[in-house]
């Protein structure tokens, strides 16, 4: 196991390598450039006033100069300063972002698979039965859905027409002098709908997987011998084939991860929830080559982690993995 484990990590070096070459490239090909996004409003500006705002980002310098000293900050978990015009450290915009989307999306990862699990085994069990087809057309209608516009519903019905919900933001107006107990609801209040909106889409995709899963493992010979045997039902459902048919949602599971950053841009931006979501689509119009940067890098290495631990995971679970090593 241990070697296992060894060797994926080994990978991670280049992969690391060629993320972050990709990253700086694409960035760097991308129309516009942050100093032109500032000057924009400024038509007096001059041509020295420019080349001397580009030279103190350090955007003079050839491109392999640039990519070199920006990876070279990375190793050292420095990635630099905002493009933007308070300057300060990307590291700290991203600080003061990340919990809030990490743990508003690590909810929502809770009740997706929470509730994909168990009705990707139902539609399962009863393949071919109105619950499987009742099912499948919720599926589908979630699939179609589109993110935004269900949070601007769920926003109009809770928020406005029933005023049960607040509309934006993580708190109230005047929640700090509130008690614990009723900071922690107003809180509360103010997450249902973003992880409503969160987990919604997923949920759709998740249990058609699992629904598909369970059929491949329900089908296979040693499912057949446990009931020949007189296991009962439940026990063959839930104790010999539900672990098989979980090994491609540990997949899912690790591709999740980056989804924690990423996944958010939508419902943070109609709900004002000052996330990185919000933070990334603020960057990409600015330009801000070094925060749009930083938080590429981010999620690609949550992704890498993701896979790293799917690949664990796996091994744990499926002793074959490991011994074939």
């Amino acid at each position: 196991m241990e070697g296992y484990i060894l060797k994926r990590l080994l990978m991670l070096v280049p992969l690391m390598i060629g993320i972050t070459l990709v990253t700086f490239s694409v960035i760097h090909l991308a129309p516009g450039e942050p100093v032109e996004m500032q000057m924009a409003m400024n038509p007096k500006v001059g041509k020295e006033a420019r080349e001397r705002l580009k030279k103190f980002y350090g955007l003079d310098q050839p491109l392999h100069i640039q990519y070199l000293s920006w990876v070279g900050k990375i190793a050292r978990l420095d990635f630099g300063r905002s493009l933007s015009s308070d300057g300060r450290p990307v590291i700290d915009r991203i600080t003061e972002r990340l919990p809030v989307t990490v743990s508003l999306n690590l909810i929502a990862l809770v009740l997706e698979f929470g509730f994909a699990i168990p009705i990707g085994i139902m539609a399962a069990v009863h393949r071919d039965t109105w619950i499987d087809k009742g099912i499948t057309v919720l599926v589908f209608i979630g699939f179609a859905l589109p993110a935004f516009w269900v949070a601007l519903l769920l926003m109009y019905f809770f928020g406005v027409k029933l005023n049960w919900l607040p509309v934006s933001g993580l708190h109230s107006l005047g929640s700090d002098s509130y008690s614990l107990p009723l900071y922690l609801w107003d809180m509360i209040k103010h997450l249902i709908m973003p992880v409503m909106v969160a987990s919604f889409g997923s949920l759709a995709g998740l249990s058609r997987y699992m629904r598909s899963s369970m059929l491949n493992v329900i089908a296979q010979d040693y499912i057949t011998t446990a009931r020949a045997k007189g296991l009962p039902e439940r026990v063959v459902i839930y104790k010999h084939a539900l672990r098989n048919a979980l090994l491609p949602l540990i997949t899912l599971a690790g591709f999740s991860i980056p989804g924690l950053i990423g996944g958010s841009v939508i419902f943070e931006t109609v709900y004002a929830i000052p996330g990185m979501g919000q933070l990334f689509y603020q960057g990409v119009m600015s330009r801000d080559y070094t925060l749009v940067m930083g938080i590429l890098v981010i999620g690609a290495t949550l992704t890498l982690v993701g896979n790293l631990l799917a690949d664990i995971s796996y091994a744990i679970a499926d002793p074959r993995i490991r011994h074939g090593q």
